[in-house]
């Protein structure tokens, strides 16, 4: 438990997740020590912002996306690869496992993630 604990407090990985990513999964990997911030905390929900300005948001910011959002985000991935991560999930009913398994990816795919999309299925 110990040395979970450690590779969480050394995470390099920051995370934007748009509008329809689940918030209880949010707080989840916010306990766990993962920096993140939505698209509302930024100001940008609920304004049918395009998927590319989404990217160039976490692009900008140097930030992972975090989507449910997975047939334009992989749309976006095959256009062009240079981003710092796109990660594409199915959709949890149960937030803690959706966190744990973020989590999970997160830990054992550390300082990997750049222009690469990663997909994340139950």
């Amino acid at each position: 438990m110990e040395i979970l604990k450690i590779l969480i407090s050394v995470m390099t990985e920051k995370l934007y997740v748009n509008e329809n990513f689940p918030f209880p999964v949010v707080q989840f990997l916010r306990e766990k020590g993962i920096e993140i911030v939505t698209s509302f905390e930024v100001g940008n929900a609920n304004k049918s912002i395009p998927d590319v300005d989404v990217l160039n948001y976490a692009i900008k910011t140097e930030r992972i996306v975090l989507t449910l959002n997975r047939r334009d985000f992989i749309k976006l991935h095959h256009l062009d690869a240079d981003h710092y991560g796109i990660i594409v999930s199915s959709e949890y009913k149960n937030f803690f496992l959706h966190a744990e398994k973020i989590n999970d990816l997160l830990i054992k795919n550390e300082g990997n993630f750049k222009s690469k999309l990663t997909r994340l299925y139950q």
